[in-house]
């Protein structure tokens, strides 16, 4: 029984053939499975567990599709596959109630877990881009249980409109910023892999998918990055029993 692991999928109403890839993956390539790991940015935003409240009654359809991809996880999770969540920049609202009604459990990043018989560091993979210092700012913002309250605490109707503003001042800040400040910085993967003992990094978030190959206190290591999805393609990291974890792209 293999264990997969994605990332990036972005969910949102306004791409349903991501949404329907996704659920066609989950029947065809994730039932049967030992466990399914989601490292981050599963939806493209999340205002609050609150949000499944207003099912059927929410004009912009972001509450009937969480409803349904918690439905398809249960009964993943109910057929026995093992289903796990870790949070992204984008989703970092996600708490417990979704986990729960998903049939799912909340992972923090990073990780270490044990698959193919070897430790492997899992992470969403935004806490590596170092040299992106204003992101770095937020980020320790966005995680911070008190400002998270005061968020959850708004009227959903604002966290709506600044889950907007959010997205639309990363967009517009990303736009000028230079390719590799957005990558990863290698002596911050060294560290935290050394750090963590550990000669398997897994994650997200670059959507620059691809296998490298490093030194980790001078043992070879390896660092796999998930891609985002897109309507005809997709991401995933395959592990068998005790076999190395490979990166395949899957046609949607």
């Amino acid at each position: 029984m293999a264990t997969l692991l994605i990332s990036d999928l972005h969910l949102h109403p306004g791409a349903p053939e991501i949404t329907e890839g996704f659920l066609r993956w989950l029947e065809q390539r994730a039932h049967g499975s030992h466990a399914l790991y989601i490292l981050g940015d599963f939806f493209e935003a999340w205002i609050g567990d609150d949000l499944l409240d207003l099912v059927d009654i929410d004009p912009s359809g972001n509450a009937d599709l969480a409803a349904r991809i918690a439905r398809a996880l249960r009964r993943l999770a109910d057929d026995g596959t093992e289903v796990y969540l870790m949070h992204g920049n984008r989703d970092f609202l996600l708490g417990e109630r979704f986990a729960s009604e998903a049939g799912a459990t909340l992972l923090t990043d990073p990780t270490v877990v044990t698959l193919g018989g070897s430790p492997i560091l899992l992470m969403h993979g935004d806490s590596l881009c170092t040299r992106d210092e204003a992101y770095q700012a937020f980020r320790v913002q966005a995680r911070d249980p008190l400002w998270q309250q005061q968020v959850l605490s708004m009227p959903i109707q604002e966290r709506i409109t600044l889950a907007r503003q959010l997205r639309d001042q990363s967009g517009e800040a990303n736009s000028n910023k230079a390719e590799d400040i957005m990558d990863v910085t290698q002596n911050e993967v060294t560290r935290v892999m050394a750090e963590q003992g550990v000669t398997t990094l897994i994650h997200g978030h670059t959507h620059r998918p691809a296998v490298h190959e490093l030194e980790v206190d001078g043992q070879p290591a390896r660092r796999i990055v998930l891609g985002d999805w897109q309507p005809t393609l997709g991401w995933e990291v395959v592990i068998e029993e005790e076999a190395r974890p490979e990166l395949r792209e899957v046609a949607l």
